[in-house]
């Protein structure tokens, strides 16, 4: 599928060298397509590195998607460059009165707060009030995922007994929403949190939907309003490095962290990890833009209004 992104943005070398189909705006010019318009808000701290993720994540299918990126206006960024931010992000000002097919909103590392406890919360709830008439289905990721899941149905979340880091095993549980099509009986995914949602309240709000769990690491995949709104409660975008890199990071910082699940070959963390979850992962995404964007959409996006 051809992502459309702005042609200097650093992401687009990198996704090209790996034979990803980009698309700058030049190009896309030339296209009589109606491309699918996808709104990724990116909290989370290293920005570029789930720039490049989410957009290889998202590059499966033969729709071609034009990607816009939004930050938070009532939050400065201590991990990405100011330019970056200003060259290639919009603000919630900058789009509020325009229609996206989906959006995703990415996870934080701010688990550990309550959800009023963080500095963006107001924006974050007129972000995710407004997608509710101005987007037509939105995938919520990680803490992403329990920030919708509180806001939009008072799920509560809680502190797990210690960091939940690796790549657990998962069964599908309703295997005929179109949303887990394709994907086997058991699969892996990557989880990497320090909280948990209240799962009880989740199997008795009739109005949320059990896709997939893991014995171990809990309910993974939630789905309401027929796919208006899903959640994801790990991270199927992650590279192959990143829970290394996490891993390494907490180690250095003299966190009492144990090595990741599943991850290292033979548990032993000088080993290059196995990647066990990208099939499961392009799935997701491909099955998330085809049956609950694409056709759910109009043409003419105003039609939403």
């Amino acid at each position: 599928m051809p992502i459309k992104i702005q042609s200097d943005l650093p992401a687009k070398e990198i996704l090209e060298a790996e034979n990803i189909f980009v698309m700058d705006e030049n190009r896309a010019m030339h296209q009589d397509i109606r491309p699918i318009h996808i709104l990724i808000l990116n909290l989370m701290p290293l920005k570029q590195d789930t720039e490049i993720q989410l957009l290889r994540a998202l590059s499966n299918t033969p729709l071609q998607v034009d990607i816009s990126f939004l930050h938070m206006s009532s939050h400065v960024s201590k991990n990405t460059p100011a330019n970056h931010l200003n060259k290639f992000y919009l603000t919630f000002g900058d789009i509020k009165k325009e229609m996206f097919d989906g959006m995703i909103i990415t996870g934080a590392p701010v688990e550990k707060m309550e959800f009023e406890e963080v500095g963006y919360w107001a924006e974050l709830k007129q972000i995710m009030a407004w997608s509710d008439s101005h987007v037509t289905s939105t995938l919520h990721i990680c803490w992403g995922a329990q920030a919708g899941l509180y806001y939009h149905y008072q799920i509560q979340k809680h502190e797990l007994p210690e960091k939940l880091s690796g790549i657990y095993s998962h069964q599908v549980m309703n295997r005929k929403e179109p949303l887990v099509r394709g994907f086997d009986d058991v699969f892996m995914a990557p989880h990497s949190r320090y909280t948990g949602i209240d799962e009880k309240a989740v199997e008795e709000d009739n109005r949320l939907k059990i896709l997939a769990r893991s014995q171990e690491a809990g309910i993974y995949i939630l789905m309401a309003e027929e796919g208006k709104r899903i959640f994801v409660m790990g991270h199927p975008e992650y590279d192959r490095i990143t829970l290394q890199q996490e891993y390494i990071r907490d180690k250095d910082k003299g966190l009492k962290i144990k090595m990741p699940v599943n991850y290292f070959p033979e548990g032993d963390e000088t080993k290059r990890p196995l990647l066990q979850w990208r099939s499961h992962a392009n799935n997701l995404y491909t099955n998330w833009l085809n049956y609950y964007v694409y056709q759910q959409t109009p043409y003419d996006l105003s039609r939403n209004e």
